[in-house]
């Protein structure tokens, strides 16, 4: 199956949060085993907020995300966001958490690599299609960074 389109990917990801929003976060908020939050990043070019629904792995107190985006060679914009201001703050199962990301080093992605394919197996299929490595951002509370 090819790669869907940047366009229909963001157009998946608004009716996501929709349906997210409409019903509480009972609907919408896992795929399969994979979970499901809400990420808040400020828009790098208009510095206004943006939420987005984006799969999560959970790593001690800390959260994995993938900027996969389908397999596409361009970076989604939730992590260019988060490259310009690592600020984000998320909403998993009704709580909010404010939290700080930074990049996973590839020593590092090699140990979680496994754990999100088991998670998503479509995963690997998306790096597989991408001429680009696909980044890990890890998800850590404020007052862990000192």
């Amino acid at each position: 199956m090819d790669r869907l389109k940047p366009r229909t990917i963001r157009l998946i990801g608004r009716l996501h949060a929709w349906l997210w929003k409409l019903t509480g976060g009972k609907l919408g908020n896992a795929f399969g085993r994979a979970p499901f939050m809400m990420l808040t990043t400020r828009g790098r070019i208009t510095g206004r907020e943006r939420t987005t629904p984006v799969l999560y792995l959970q790593d001690g107190a800390d959260l994995i995300v993938v900027a996969s985006f389908g397999g596409n060679d361009m970076y989604p914009a939730w992590f260019l966001n988060l490259e310009r201001c690592p600020e984000a703050e998320v909403i998993i199962n009704g709580e909010r958490r404010r939290l700080l990301a930074t990049r996973v080093s590839p020593e590092e992605k090699r140990l979680i690599w496994p754990r999100l394919i088991e998670m998503y197996p479509n995963f690997a299929i998306y790096q597989q299609r991408t001429r680009r490595e696909i980044p890990l951002l890890r998800l850590s509370d404020r007052a862990d960074r000192g």
